[in-house]
């Protein structure tokens, strides 16, 4: 219920890139926490809605474009948490026996 809300919201308030509203904004309007929007619009975008995000927050995206630029920015954020990941597993041969053990 409290996904379909966030679409609706979405939808009718901030429909394009030019009409993002701050995550904060949204949670406030909606009542719910960081990681409730969070896992709503990850919920919503795996069931095909458009959802875009910038710096400047969520929206309902209009165009293909808009789409795409969401597409690159998660790329990104995907990007690092692989370098993460790469960084981390680099580290275990420093405890003994290189297995993490």
């Amino acid at each position: 219920m409290r996904k379909e809300q966030l679409c609706v919201y979405l939808y009718k308030n901030c429909r394009g890139k030019k009409k993002s509203v701050s995550a904060r904004t949204i949670r406030a309007d909606l009542h719910m926490s960081e990681n409730e929007l969070r896992k709503h619009v990850n919920r919503l975008r795996r069931e095909c809605i458009p959802i875009g995000s910038s710096s400047n927050g969520y929206y309902f995206a209009e165009t293909a474009a808009e789409v795409y630029d969401t597409i690159k920015n998660l790329r990104r954020i995907r990007d690092g948490i692989d370098a993460a990941i790469t960084g981390l597993e680099c580290s275990m041969i420093s405890f003994r026996g290189g297995d993490g053990v």
